[in-house]
């Protein structure tokens, strides 16, 4: 009796059987007031007109009954499949979609369903990349403090400057990865707490650019910059810094020698607009769709040595976002060069 499609046949064939109750209760007590004259054969008894809808009563609780369980079933069948599907979900089978089909609310309802366990199923392949991804991070510092140490305990060899530098250098690495993730963690949680103040973000930029530049001497890598100062706006001048260092760094990274680097920068009614062009590398549209999420490296032959744990631009991401930003990243295909973009409202 608990079924959807029980119920709504009992109602449909419980309508139509009182409507047509009503109706020989109306002749039955109209049929009293009668005088028993049936002179005209036109007048049928009301006997037989009330033996007549008895009929019609009974046929109609049958005709009602079936096509009450036809049309409940119509009815309720998507509901079922929501609910089997649900169970599945609950189950871990996320990847069990349904028919987006029938009445405008049910397929709204199956749409949003079906996006509800794509937005699962994404989730749950973030998350276990991420541990993947950790733990491949950690595995080889941890593996060369343990194999230096072990030796040194053995005295397969005496722990020396060059050792210690070694060792100090894999522990260095560990805490970078460690702290990067906890900023991460804390911008998407909502938590990382920023000290907005009116900054001029074109000192900014000249700072960055300042402190990077014996890295692109190296490379004999130009930069430049194409901005009207000041470019006035409350943020958190620490942590933008850190973006502007994590995008000159990745653009100096990824660009060959003798190129280019171009940063623009201005401000509008939506707010404060930065970009760092390259003429790099170069990244593919399915490399552009990645490229913020965590430990990602367009380039996977690069090593955490040479191309980083690959968390800069995720800890962009979290940053600008933190602040109600967005961030922004393009290119015209391997080859062409990359530029990456953010705004901040102001």
């Amino acid at each position: 009796m608990n079924r959807l499609w029980v119920r709504l046949s009992l109602m449909i064939s419980g309508v139509l059987f009182f409507m047509f109750f009503l109706q020989f209760l109306s002749i039955s007590l109209d049929g009293n007031r009668i005088d028993d004259d049936f002179s005209s054969p036109t007048n049928a008894p009301p006997k037989e007109i009330q033996g007549r809808l008895i009929e019609f009563m009974l046929l109609s609780l049958v005709v009602g009954t079936i096509g009450g369980v036809v049309i409940a079933r119509v009815v309720s069948n998507p509901i079922s499949n929501l609910s089997r599907a649900a169970q599945h979900i609950g189950k871990g089978e996320l990847d069990i979609r349904v028919h987006e089909k029938g009445s405008q609310e049910i397929v709204e309802l199956a749409q949003a369903f079906n996006k509800m366990a794509e937005d699962l199923q994404r989730s749950q392949t973030a998350r276990r990349n991420l541990v993947a991804d950790v733990s491949h991070e950690l595995r080889t510092p941890l593996t060369v403090l343990e194999g230096n140490l072990r030796a040194v305990l053995d005295h397969v060899y005496t722990l020396d400057e060059t050792e210690v530098a070694n060792l100090y250098e894999q522990t260095r690495h560990l805490i970078r990865l460690v702290n990067d993730l906890r900023e991460i963690s804390l911008a998407e949680s909502g938590q990382m707490t920023l000290e907005k103040t009116p900054t001029d973000l074109y000192t900014l930029i000249v700072d960055a650019m300042q402190a990077l530049e014996p890295l692109s001497a190296e490379k004999q890598i130009q930069m430049s910059i194409e901005s009207a100062p000041p470019l006035e706006g409350s943020v958190d001048s620490i942590r933008i810094r850190q973006v502007l260092f994590n995008l000159l760094g990745n653009a100096i990274r990824h660009t060959p020698q003798n190129g280019r680097i171009t940063i623009k920068a201005g401000k509008n009614d939506a707010g404060i607009h930065i970009s760092v062009q390259d003429s790099g590398s170069g990244l593919t549209q399915e490399e552009v769709a990645s490229v913020f999420d965590r430990f990602y490296r367009a380039d996977r032959s690069r090593s955490r040595e040479t191309g980083g744990a690959g968390l800069g631009l995720s800890i962009v991401k979290a940053i600008v976002e933190a602040h109600g930003g967005s961030v922004h990243a393009e290119s015209k295909g391997k080859g062409f060069g990359s530029t990456f973009s953010f705004l901040i409202p102001s």
